[in-house]
């Protein structure tokens, strides 16, 4: 999966993240909200809240927003969110599955459902891709951090069950039932991550060429940029080649 790696979990898009980071920062915070809101306020006693604080450190967001996102939801203010999962295929049947919050049902769907069609895609049943996926915990790192086999022996020593490294820096996963665990060992050992996360590793990919990759970047930028969606994940699979070639767009 090397093409997936490379351009997904290292954050393909870091130029369009700056320009769009009032956005980022709104995500996180309604993450923050939400962990908050389903338990306890104190990120010490929430492990939900506490890698959502975690990730939103790693993004740089103040830590007055952080605070404020927690005070909110401890307050019992702001909305009340539902969190939906939607399923669906991009250019040459590549899995998309999109993670979202909402306060209106609907409103989302039918926004998600018409963002799909719009760019050349097909919004799925429930289920319908999620079986080309497993859930995991995914700890990140930068190269500066160390060689691929001091990653390695660090995420062994904390749990983990495999490490992707490449010149970009290093990729820890885990079960996602063990992420709380596994990103505190790790930060013991090689400091803070720059991100930590629960998401969805592909378990088959689909191989993209330019063209389909130019297209399905499309449909995952129109889908980020709706405020109700959380995060896009997808399946695909591209060359070195193709990757380089649209790193120069």
């Amino acid at each position: 999966m090397a093409g997936h790696s490379k351009w997904a979990n290292i954050q393909h898009r870091k130029g369009r993240q700056d320009k769009l980071r009032s956005k980022l920062f709104s995500k996180l915070s309604k993450e923050i909200t939400v962990a908050a809101k389903m338990g306890d306020p104190d990120p010490d006693n929430n492990p939900r809240l506490r890698l959502a604080v975690k990730e939103a450190k790693s993004q740089s967001v103040p830590k007055d927003v952080i605070d404020r996102a927690i005070k909110k939801s401890a307050a019992g203010e702001g909305d009340d969110y539902e969190e939906i999962r939607y399923e669906g295929y991009g250019p040459n049947g590549v899995a998309v599955i999109v993670e979202a919050m909402t306060d209106n049902r609907n409103r989302t769907a039918s926004s998600v459902r018409s963002t799909f069609t719009k760019n050349g895609g097909n919004l799925g049943e429930t289920g319908s891709v999620a079986f080309m996926f497993e859930r995991k915990g995914e700890v990140s790192y930068s190269a500066d951090v160390g060689d691929a086999d001091t990653v390695m022996m660090a995420a062994i020593e904390a749990g983990a069950e495999d490490v992707e490294s490449s010149e970009e820096g290093h990729t820890v996963w885990c079960a996602d039932t063990d992420l709380n665990d596994v990103s505190n060992a790790l930060e013991a050992e090689l400091g803070e991550s720059e991100s930590t996360k629960l998401t969805w590793r592909p378990n088959m990919t689909t191989e993209l060429g330019l063209e389909d990759m130019q297209k399905l970047m499309k449909l995952m930028d129109a889908l980020e940029d709706d405020d109700d969606v959380q995060r896009v994940t997808t399946n695909f699979e591209a060359s070195d080649e193709v990757m380089a070639q649209l790193s120069e767009e």
